[in-house]
């Protein structure tokens, strides 16, 4: 591999900057930005890694994986670390027609100059942007058609757990957690490089690296009726399941002090303190809760120090708890307790997103609302117990009136709550229970303005629904999706049942549900898919203006595949899936076991409070010390 010692920059004239929205997206110089010379001082060239997220800036810089491994990859002097995004479609469609490559927000660095292009993949609906931005870069799509000129092509964050529909496209994808596998992946870069080695070279190489997962080492076999066998290893020297890759001691891994503060307003505009990873509750439906485990947590003091470092260095007047269910954390008093007189003093707001019901208490309620009141999310999920129960969201209605009550009590008016609609076993019944749900909150507020003096703010009430999506590694994955008709259907009852100026009502659309569980479920043939919608014109198809559901179904039947087959078939006990080559610390046993139970209706208790076995004690890690 040879050392690219030249990097083309792009800088947008006068004339482009005034006629694109929100030319800030593109200038960097944000505070805490980090812009470094493309060769050391000796002249060699530092490694170059193109941080990538397949969505507008807005989107990319919330995200917390971003914060993190910029931070990570820039603290080496002899590396830099710069970020790309896709562009909006005003500036998209004059770089087209202007032959103007995707750039830097740094130093407007041209894409294809660097010699790692990192994607995160964050969720489904992203692939064609993933394309896209490789179009944009002058880099050919597919793994097999690239030279040992183009940069190395690579892939990680939570959707890789399934990432056969894009595995052509990938030269590299990391698997788990990036803070200790990446910076192995770039020392095993430099010395292959140093030996004068080939691509091919260090992907062998890599290869051996706990975590990684080569593609191009693999092929995919199937069954004579379509379906999925196997995914059979080509080499002898690659592993025939690649491992999860985790962090056991949370408190020890970089976090950034210094957080990138935007010129303009991102979607989650606030400091963000990760509380801990992975869950213990066990909803069936939830991916995030399953590949993540072990749960692992920060300790209370790490975090007070993060707090402190991130705010002192940002200006922010928000901070945010993150985890899978906040109020699960078992520090989560003492810290706040810690947080809070500094907060009050500084004027900056706390905010506790994903509270779980049953662990909102008026003690934690009448501490954090000294603070300025941001709105409080609820995830009930579904609108009555039995459906609740399905799905192992082990709270009561009780759970939430009682935590609604205290919240009110303490002056909160803005809730929000998420349900999904089209879970396994759903009735009309489950979504009157929504209604019936959101109503018992309106009149409780109404108690609670009564018994109280002084003044009151109305009551909004935001209801957000979602359709429920097969995800690889839950267990779920077994589970047919509804109809696209059946998913309008339904959301158009319980609409109907909503009609209340307090309440206002989102759903997620139909049709991307659909293809989004087509690319959850699917193999290496939708890569095919893919590359059809991307020459159609796909780009960003997350976003409603964008997106054609007939361009997707044009596609499938140009490769003779059936939506139906990946999205609406329930799957077999021995079926074999596309990713289950890959070790998670999940035994499929235990999915197949908790489908099972969810059909019946029974819930499985959170794994701290009794282990079911799901094999992540593997990685004798936190709370999994042992196999029990």
């Amino acid at each position: 591999m040879k050392s690219k010692t030249q990097m083309r920059e792009i800088h947008l004239p006068r004339r482009l900057l005034r006629r694109i929205e929100k030319p800030a997206r593109y200038l960097g110089g944000e505070w805490n930005s980090i812009s470094k010379e493309a060769n050391l001082a000796d002249g060699r060239p530092r490694l170059r890694f193109a941080f990538c997220f397949p969505d507008i800036y807005e989107v990319g810089m919330s995200n917390l994986a971003l914060r993190i491994l910029y931070d990570l990859l820039n603290r080496r002097d002899d590396q830099l670390c710069e970020r790309f995004f896709e562009p909006g479609a005003d500036l998209r469609e004059i770089m087209i027609r202007e032959n103007i490559p995707l750039f830097s927000v740094e130093n407007g660095r041209v894409l294809k100059d660097f010699d790692f292009v990192g994607f995160t993949l964050q969720y489904e609906m992203s692939f064609p942007t993933v394309l896209d931005m490789l179009n944009l870069g002058g880099i050919p799509l597919l793994q097999k058609d690239r030279g040992e000129e183009d940069p190395l092509v690579v892939a990680g964050g939570p959707v890789v757990f399934n990432a056969e529909p894009v595995a052509d496209f990938f030269d590299l994808i990391m698997i788990g957690e990036g803070e200790e596998l990446l910076p192995e992946v770039m020392d095993c870069y430099r010395k292959v490089r140093a030996e004068g080695g080939y691509k091919a070279d260090f992907l062998k190489a890599a290869a051996q690296i706990e975590g990684v997962y080569v593609p191009s080492f693999y092929e995919a076999v199937y069954e004579e009726d379509g379906r999925f066998r196997e995914l059979k290893a080509l080499k002898d020297f690659v592993p025939k399941r690649p491992v999860k890759r985790i962090v056991r001691d949370l408190d020890a891994t970089s976090a950034p002090e210094k957080v990138l503060v935007p010129h303009i307003e991102i979607v989650h505009d606030r400091v963000f303190l990760e509380l801990y990873r992975g869950c213990g509750n066990g909803c069936r439906f939830c991916q995030a809760g399953m590949i993540y485990r072990p749960l692992r947590e920060n300790s209370a003091e790490t975090l007070v120090n993060r707090a402190r470092a991130m705010l002192a260095s940002s200006g922010y007047e928000e901070l945010g708890l993150m985890s899978l269910s906040t109020g699960d954390y078992s520090e989560l008093f003492p810290l706040i307790e810690a947080l809070l007189p500094e907060l009050e003093e500084s004027h900056v707001n706390l905010s506790l997103p994903s509270l779980r019901l049953d662990s909102v208490s008026m003690e934690l309620l009448d501490r954090v609302s000294r603070t300025r009141k941001a709105g409080l999310t609820f995830a009930p999920e579904a609108g009555s117990q039995m459906a609740r129960d399905r799905i192992n969201k082990n709270i009561q209605e009780s759970d939430l009136l009682t935590a609604a009550r205290e919240a009110f009590i303490k002056g909160w008016d803005r809730l929000k709550l998420y349900f999904m609609l089209g879970l396994p076993g759903e009735t009309d019944e489950d979504i009157y229970g929504i209604a019936d749900l959101c109503k018992k909150l309106l009149s409780l507020w109404q108690e609670v303005r009564e018994e109280s003096a002084g003044p009151r703010r109305k009551l909004i009430i935001t209801v957000s629904t979602s359709f429920f999506i097969p995800k690889p590694w839950t267990p779920f994955q077994y589970v047919a999706q509804i109809s696209r008709l059946e998913m309008e259907r339904r959301q158009g009852l319980l609409a109907s049942l909503l009609k209340d100026r307090r309440l206002s009502y989102q759903w997620h659309d139909f049709d991307t549900s659909e293809i989004e569980a087509l690319l959850a479920r699917g193999d290496r043939r939708l890569s095919r898919v893919l590359l059809h919608v991307v020459e159609e014109g796909a780009f960003m198809e997350g976003e409603r203006q964008n997106f054609s559901y007939e361009r997707w179904l044009r596609a499938l039947s140009r490769e003779g595949l059936d939506l139906d087959f990946f999205a609406h078939r329930e799957r077999p006990e021995d079926e074999n899936f596309p990713w289950d080559f890959i070790e998670t610390g999940l035994k499929k046993s235990f999915l197949w076991q908790e489908y099972q139970r969810g059909l019946e209706g029974q819930c499985s208790p959170d794994c701290r409070k009794g282990c079911r076995a799901c094999g992540a004690s593997s990685y004798r890690a936190a709370i999994c010390l042992s196999e029990k």
